[in-house]
């Protein structure tokens, strides 16, 4: 039994190819390595160069708390104290801080110089993480504010490495615009850029500027996403598909955990207060959430084959589910536990609330994973969770049936609800009849 002919409609849109030019040789690999290390060399001179003026600008003492700064208040320090450190040991702890998150960034740009610096996306990529591993670090910000020769350059380098964060959203996977008027955006982004590099006091100044470049920046944010997600319903292959779903997935859980992170700091825990031990766990978080970011477009460019997305993305929705409702299941069981016990014995604390708890927890996790499981698979993965129960109740079919007409009408059903290809059919080969004959010997 074979299955010799399955086709797949063929794709027509042309766009998602590679441009023909889509790599750098010749005279012109050879400029755009050595402007790469210009790039490099410059941005980790002006790192090491900002290290002893935000050295001594993080042991001012500021009057108003400032978290965007990172300067202490009389409250901050003395809260630095009780945790037994100084303001030396504070203000070091910020540039070691600001080296891991541009080291992050700098790594993923040098392994995409290493590997592919003949492609001109993955070194508009490698370009743009290297710039924006100081254009947004804290060293930066202090030099854009100071009086010396030196802020020009490091306004300079942020509205760069800005704009080109944004140029690679508007080209990745492929190299191109993708759809062609999203190079009009970026004219958005120059603008958004200019305003937030090099005119930063003009938004405090004006009302009427900052509400403009506040609905720019959201609308531009909004561009890229739609930008996105055309390019990957309407044009992109099968591996630039899995590239982007690595990028995005990065950026999700980038966003997501800092966003996570500042809600819970301002809301569950205390006043997130440069010195405060809450002020420490909140500002590592970020850096370490922002890191995911040239995490997963270093993957996407380099690894994507290796690894299949899709059973990365499934298992990150179902045990976020699954955390979240377990946590709510056990905080709303102690709340009702607590309230029960009250009304009933006048106590208010018992290790029985505790014990009750984690046992409805335990009892509820295996069933609430597999249905969290279920429901996400007929939302996010309908088409394979349809292939997976047809297939379940073909093997089933195939251990019981004996009529061959009616096995292989239920085959060419299983594939084409399952493949769905353009046309399916199935030869069955007659076996050969030997024919022998046997000789009597007298």
């Amino acid at each position: 039994m074979t299955v010799p002919h399955l086709s797949t409609p063929p794709t027509a849109n042309h766009e998602a190819s590679s441009p023909p030019d889509a790599h750098l040789r010749g005279r012109r690999l050879v400029f755009a390595r050595l402007a790469w290390f210009a790039v490099v060399g410059l941005v980790l001179g002006l790192f090491v160069i900002s290290i002893p003026p935000y050295y001594a600008y993080l042991h001012t003492i500021v009057p108003v708390m400032d978290l965007e700064s990172g300067q202490l208040t009389e409250r901050g320090t003395q809260a630095l104290v009780s945790l037994g450190l100084s303001i030396d040991s504070y203000a070091v702890y910020h540039i070691l801080l600001n080296g891991v998150f541009a080291f992050g960034f700098l790594l993923v740009g040098a392994a995409l110089f290493w590997r592919k610096a003949d492609d001109r996306m993955a070194l508009l990529t490698s370009f743009a993480l290297v710039t924006f591993s100081l254009g947004f670090s804290g060293n930066v910000y202090q030099m854009r504010a100071a009086s010396s020769s030196w802020p020009v350059l490091a306004q300079l380098v942020a509205f760069v490495s800005g704009t080109a964060l944004a140029l690679i959203f508007y080209l990745f996977p492929s190299g191109r615009f993708v759809p062609g008027w999203a190079r009009w955006l970026m004219l958005g982004w120059i603008i958004h850029q200019a305003i937030f590099s090099f005119f930063p006091s003009s938004l405090d100044a004006s009302p009427a500027l900052q509400l403009f470049d506040a609905v720019l920046f959201i609308s531009l944010l909004a561009s890229l996403a739609v930008v996105q997600v055309y390019r990957y319903r309407r044009v992109s292959e099968a591996v630039q598909r899995q590239q982007t779903k690595w990028v995005v997935f990065g950026f999700t859980i980038a966003i997501a955990g800092f966003i996570a992170t500042i809600l819970l700091t301002s809301s569950i825990l205390p006043t997130a207060e440069p010195g405060t031990f809450v002020y420490f766990i909140n500002n590592t978080a970020l850096d370490l959430f922002l890191l995911c970011i040239p995490v997963s477009i270093g993957i996407a460019i380099l690894r994507s084959r290796l690894w299949d997305i899709d059973i990365l993305i499934n298992r990150t929705l179902v045990y976020g589910a699954l955390t979240l409702s377990l946590a709510l299941v056990y905080f709303g069981s102690v709340v009702v536990l607590v309230a029960l016990l009250r009304t009933l014995t006048g106590q208010e604390h018992s290790d029985v609330v505790i014990v009750v708890s984690t046992l409805a927890m335990a009892a509820l996790f295996n069933p609430l994973r597999r249905r969290i499981q279920s429901a996400i698979d007929r939302r996010f993965y309908r088409r394979k969770y349809d292939a997976v129960k047809t297939l379940a109740a073909f093997s089933a079919t195939l251990r019981d049936e004996v009529d061959l007409n009616r096995l292989t009408e239920e085959l060419v059903a299983v594939v084409n609800d399952t493949m769905q290809p353009a046309h399916a059919s199935l030869w069955l080969r007659q076996p050969k009849l030997e024919v022998r004959k046997d000789k009597a010997y007298r």
